[in-house]
Parts: C-alpha cells; sequence; structure tokens
C-alpha cells in the first residue's frame, strides 16, 4: 500500500483522494476546515453536468471527456438528475439560439408546444428552444459532503494543518497554488440562490442573451441556484451591478422570479491556466493538478483519474505539462 497526500478538499482534491483509494492507497488530505464550505471555490458551482453546451466555448477535451462525469457521480452514490438543458433565448435575440445550436452537438429544437410540455412553468414565454437531453446535473454542494464523509469512511485521514507530507502530493489546491503555478489566474463567477416556490424548473435552463447570459439549476424544496458571471479577475468582492444583471436576466427568463426570496449571493475565483483547460504538472513527488476553470464537476472525475495514472502507471496522460520550473 502506497502512501499519498492530497493538498485541497475542493471537488478537485475529493475526487483525487477517491480515485486513490479506489486503487487501494493509504491517502492523508490536508484542509483547513473540518467539512467542505464557502472557502472551496466548488462550493459556489452549479452542477451541470452539460458537455454538450459547453462545447460553445469550450475546446474539444471538455466536451468529450465531460461525458462520462454524470456515470463517475453516480458510481460514488450522489444523486444526478438525469433530464437534460433547456436552452432559451428572448424573441429579439433569436440569432443567439442559431448560433449556439452550430457550435454545439447532442440537442433538439423544440417548439412552443414541445418546450411547455418539457418544462410547464416556461409555457408561452418562448416560441422555440433546444433541447441536450444527454445532459445532466447535481447538488454541488451535497456531492462534496457526501465524497467527504464517504472517504472518511474509507479510511482517509483528514487533517486542519498541513504537516511533512508521507509518500507523493497531489496538490490539489487551485488559485492558492500560484506561489508554485505563477501562469494559474483567476476567473470571478458570482452566484444567487433564490427560493422560488411560483416556478417550478425540472432542469437546468440557459438563457442566452449577448450581454447577460444566464443559467438557472433548480435544486432542493423550491430553490434555484442563478449563475453565469464570468469576469477576468481574482477579485472575491460582491459588486451590485453583477447582482442587478444576473437578477435582471432571471426576470426575464420568467416574471415570477421577482416575487422570490433572495436566499444567498456568492462570489469566488476559479483558477484557470490561459488555454482554459487543466494541467497535471509533476515536480519530483509532487503532482500539482489545477486549472479546472468553470468545468469542476464536470473535469475532476476524468482529471483523478489521469493524476493516478500519471503517479503509479508511469504514463503521460492528457493534460500532462513539462515541468519548467
Amino acid at each position: 500500500m502506497t502512501r499519498a497526500t492530497v493538498i485541497g478538499a475542493g471537488v478537485a482534491g475529493l475526487c483525487v483522494a477517491t480515485e486513490l483509494v479506489r486503487r487501494g492507497h493509504d491517502v492523508t488530505v490536508f484542509d483547513p476546515a473540518p467539512m467542505p464550505g464557502p472557502h472551496h471555490c466548488s462550493w459556489w458551482a452549479g452542477g451541470m453536468l452539460a458537455p454538450f453546451c459547453e462545447g460553445e466555448t469550450a475546446e474539444e477535451p471538455v466536451v468529450r471527456l465531460g461525458q462520462v462525469s454524470a456515470d463517475w457521480w453516480e458510481s460514488q452514490g450522489v444523486p444526478v438528475t438525469r433530464r437534460g438543458t433547456i436552452v432559451v433565448t428572448p424573441g429579439r435575440d433569436r440569432r443567439e439560439l442559431d448560433r449556439f445550436a452550430r457550435r454545439t452537438r447532442g440537442h433538439s429544437l423544440l417548439d412552443a408546444g414541445a418546450l411547455a410540455a418539457l418544462e410547464p412553468d416556461l409555457a408561452g414565454r418562448f416560441d422555440r428552444a433546444l433541447h441536450v437531453g444527454e445532459e445532466a446535473h447535481l447538488d454541488p454542494r451535497a456531492a462534496l459532503r457526501h465524497l467527504r464523509t464517504r472517504l472518511e469512511t474509507d479510511g482517509v485521514r483528514f487533517v486542519a494543518e498541513q504537516g511533512r507530507a508521507d509518500g507523493l502530493t497531489f496538490d490539489c489546491r487551485g488559485l492558492a497554488a500560484r506561489d508554485a503555478l505563477p501562469a494559474l489566474r483567476g476567473v470571478k463567477g458570482e452566484m444567487a440562490v433564490l427560493h422560488a416556490p411560483d416556478i417550478r424548473l425540472t432542469r437546468p435552463v440557459r438563457l442566452l442573451h449577448p450581454r447577460f447570459p444566464l443559467y438557472a439549476v433548480p435544486r432542493a424544496d423550491g430553490h434555484v441556484m442563478l449563475g453565469a458571471t464570468q469576469i477576468e479577475s481574482d477579485d472575491r468582492r460582491r459588486r451590485v451591478r453583477s447582482v442587478l444583471e444576473l437578477l435582471s436576466a432571471a426576470y426575464a427568463l420568467h416574471p415570477a422570479f421577482g416575487e422570490a426570496e433572495l436566499v444567498e449571493i456568492g462570489v469566488d475565483a476559479r483558477p484557470a491556466f490561459p488555454d482554459n483547460l487543466p494541467r497535471l504538472i509533476r515536480r519530483g513527488d509532487t503532482i500539482h493538478v489545477n486549472g479546472l476553470f468553470r468545468h469542476g464537476f464536470l473535469l475532476a472525475p476524468a482529471l483523478a483519474r489521469m493524476a493516478a495514472e500519471l503517479a503509479f502507471d508511469g504514463c503521460k496522460p492528457e493534460f500532462y505539462h513539462e515541468d519548467h520550473g
């Protein structure tokens, strides 16, 4: 049994630890908090397992590797909802839907009646939409808690203060790893959680808009997570303008959001490399697992498997980058 240390217990660190345990290794995880929470970037994620929609702007590996994520999360006992994604746009921006359709795949075109059949609360709101049927979503906070609890049950030690590492080290600190990975940059994302019992969505809905794109992800007990802002900054302050744009876009999706309770506003900076693709970088006995950008829950399972292959199988998997110091 090989000893391994994982630094960081966000989505990347927990997925790496899960893959190491699956291979029979003795794992210790360093993380300052007793459970996943707001100090993890992945705490603020939407939880969409939407590789085809991400293909609008993401590179081919994101689409290809992201297609296995829903199966992986289910295999860990995490509830995954497989109802696809709905993509809509206001009538005045019809060309946005056409552009999105050209740049993506895996979707079918819906008329107003077909959209109403899938999402009755959107009836009469849009005259056409796309349904990306093979996509899924999960509750990211519940998923993080589940993985941590399961790892503890499997004998993984979680330690609050980082000490001397035993064996190989997997550095999964996200943006905090810029001390070792200066190419990392922060990409700010803001989100809101609403309690909106008057509108019931059963799958994520993406509203395309040239200036204020939005995704709305249903969560338990009438809650909906709203997100979309993407700003080239690691500033974690909550800005009024961004929140106003987010809520205005939600109102455009459905006026019932105007009567919703604003439960939470959150912001964090996601770690990204210049090409917005993750990287595995080995320096001696340390493997850096980083740069998941906005694809944490979508790509972390594949990246964790690749990190283990790099460490223990003697191969250089996809996303491996040579260490140039």
